[in-house]
């Protein structure tokens, strides 16, 4: 499930250019477009947090799988833009709602478990992003339209979603807490774990948007090679959330986000720098060896904090978290459209040394094994 969700997200990050110009959209209302499928996440994080908590998590995550292929064809079909805004909102609320539940699910399978998993879950969403955003690849250099290359995407991940995603999974008994407010944000210790969230997920999702028009715009490439941006970024993410694991229970979850901030930083001051194509592609390389282990290690945190339910308490740290894919590529075209996108992609090194200096919030509660 989770590389079913990665490769739907990179489908559409691989087919943002031709859907840009299929609509005509400048950056400006391409930044207002990708706006939707932010609000459309934010809404969904608490209800779909509530659902797993209550129906469980397992059940609601294929629910939400099969309904976000549909919205993702349905962005393929848009013939307008009203229609593409209401498919970009439900690809939001149905992906990023099921991105709370497949962590809640993966938190409970952690636990069972009683080491470390999250980082390889993660590394399954990686795997299928980079997936995803190389069938954008293929696609270009077939000339396939977007139509038939989503249709095809879609139907393959439908079959791989009802083939290895029925598995038996008894969840632990619901939690009798009250229940929990239906929108809400991080508080107290949870608070700097979801500002930590907040800047991996402004840069993953700066990436996931507009590093194929970065590519295209400031270094020159062919629509071809844009796509690789994001493909090279998923696979240094899959590369290091396979080895996350194993980092976090050597050095701890502190030490390993610190490096991590400090990565993502560096690739991106690579990527800015008035570079060619191979240096643009490194700097992504890099920035996806950065940002691999952060949301993990941030959620896992948040699914162990005392006193509340886990779907509910990963709800509130991705609400905050996503708040920055709601807000960073809104504001990434702004600023482009203002000045430059590089200019824009700068900003990214400043939040993930903010990051780097929270680290320590990510530290398991006493009682919890690291």
């Amino acid at each position: 499930m989770f590389a079913v969700n990665g490769a739907m997200v990179g489908i559409w990050a691989s087919r943002i250019p031709a859907v840009a110009a299929r609509h005509g959209l400048d950056k400006d209302a391409l930044g207002l477009a990708l706006l939707c499928i932010g609000i459309g996440a934010i809404l969904a994080f608490p209800l779909a947090g509530r659902a797993a908590d209550r129906h469980g998590a397992y059940r609601t995550t294929a629910v939400l799988a099969a309904a976000g292929l549909a919205a993702l064809v349905g962005i393929a079909l848009a013939s307008g833009i009203v229609l593409l805004v209401v498919a970009l909102f439900a690809f939001g609320a149905t992906v990023g709602g099921m991105d709370v539940t497949m962590n809640t699910w993966a938190t409970e399978v952690e636990r069972h478990a009683a080491r470390p998993l999250m980082s390889s879950f993660h590394a399954m969403w990686s795997l299928g992003a980079g997936l995803g955003g190389a069938t954008g690849y293929l696609a270009g250099l077939a000339g396939l339209g977007v139509g038939a290359h989503v249709a095809l995407g879609a139907a393959a991940l439908a079959l791989s979603a009802l083939a290895l995603g029925r598995v038996a999974w008894s969840p632990p008994r619901a939690a009798e807490d009250a229940p929990a407010p239906v929108f809400a944000l991080p508080g107290g210790a949870l608070l700097p774990v979801g500002i930590v969230a907040f800047c991996a997920f402004v840069g993953e999702g700066a990436v996931t948007d507009w590093s194929a028009i970065y590519m295209v715009e400031s270094v020159q490439a062919s629509e071809a090679t844009a796509a690789l941006a994001f493909a090279v970024f998923s696979a240094a993410m899959v590369a290091m959330r396979l080895l996350g694991d194993r980092a976090v229970a050597a050095f701890g979850p502190v030490r390993t986000a610190q490096v991590s901030g400090a990565t993502a930083a560096l690739g991106m001051g690579a990527v800015v720098m008035e570079g060619g194509t191979a240096t643009s592609l490194a700097g992504f390389g890099l920035m996806g060896l950065g940002y691999a282990i952060l949301v993990p290690v941030a959620l896992s945190r948040a699914a162990n904090e005392p006193g509340m339910p886990a779907g509910a308490a990963i709800a509130r740290v991705a609400t905050f978290g996503y708040g920055g894919m709601l807000l960073g590529p809104p504001v990434i075209g702004f600023v482009a459209e203002a000045t430059s996108l590089r200019l824009a992609f700068s900003l990214l090194a400043a939040l993930a040394l903010v990051a780097t200096m929270l680290a320590r919030s990510v530290a398991m509660p006493q009682g919890v094994p690291r």
